[in-house]
């Protein structure tokens, strides 16, 4: 299945709920590439089937989003023992098909008093996975139009809200320890890709971390040096998870020291303080 057209099929489907949705994961990695602000890269963003979406679970949300989906063609999976299970929406071939999957922040011990698992949750008809550190993905989302005028098949342009790449990077340390082996090596591509994209936004994304971001992220702890931590030993060398990450595109070659500087510089700009 084309992946553009899925993409306009699920834009279409959530409509009335573009409010409350925010694109968080690589479908807003693409979708950043469209924003006026970028820059323009030689090379295609990383591909991922899956889309994910996010919302406060502060405010119900309204009306019935699964039925939305299952109108525009999609079918809902459902596994594992979780009460409600986890789910996925797809849209095409179950092996080389589209899929969509909704999370929440979590909160507290991660465990309901029964002691099971407060793993997920149901609004709006659709059951949703309850994530840790998703909380910053909330803050100052972006919004950005997507529709025809870039290759994207809707009737017409469209406002959706994307996550703010700040505070995309900036989730990525805070949950690295959680990923495995390739799963970090991606996420540092993700990191690599924008500031790529956004080098000319270092001044902006520096105003932003210090007047919103970091007050946010200290909501919780000493989570902001937490990160700053992570960045700079993220990019203190050239280790086995640079080497792994630059290995990932197919469409182009990465240096590795480059890799590592453009980050290390870049992140050194977002974090300084006058």
């Amino acid at each position: 299945m084309n992946d553009l057209a899925a993409f306009a099929t699920l834009v279409q489907a959530l409509d009335a709920w573009r409010a409350q949705l925010i694109f968080i994961g690589g479908w807003a990695h693409r979708v950043h590439r469209l924003d006026p602000r970028a820059n323009q890269l030689a090379y295609q963003p990383v591909f991922t089937k899956d889309s994910d979406l996010a919302f406060a679970n502060k405010a119900p949300l309204e009306g019935d989003i699964r039925a939305a989906l299952i109108e525009h063609g999609f079918k809902e999976e459902l596994a594992g023992e979780l009460r409600p299970p986890v789910a996925h929406y797809s849209l095409g071939d179950k092996g080389s098909g589209f899929y969509v999957e909704f999370l929440t922040p979590l909160a507290g011990s991660g465990y309901r008093r029964s002691g099971e698992l407060d793993a997920t949750m149901t609004a709006a008809g659709i059951s949703a996975q309850k994530i840790r550190h998703l909380d910053i993905l909330l803050v100052d989302p972006w919004v950005i139009t997507v529709g025809p005028d870039n290759a994207i098949p809707l009737p017409a342009p469209v406002d959706i809200r994307v996550v703010n790449p700040l505070c995309f990077m900036v989730q990525k340390f805070l949950i690295q320890k959680e990923r495995n082996a390739s799963k970090r090596a991606q996420d540092l591509l993700y990191i690599h890709d924008t500031l790529q994209a956004f080098a000319n936004l270092l001044p902006e994304f520096n105003a932003s971390w210090h007047q919103t971001v970091k007050s946010q992220l200290d909501q919780y702890g000493d989570h902001s040096e937490i990160v700053q931590k992570a960045a700079a030993e993220a990019f203190s060398k050239v280790d086995d998870t640079i080497r792994t990450a630059v290995r990932i595109p197919q469409d182009r070659a990465i240096d590795p020291e480059e890799f590592r500087l453009t980050c290390q510089i870049s992140f050194e700009q977002i974090f300084w303080s006058p």
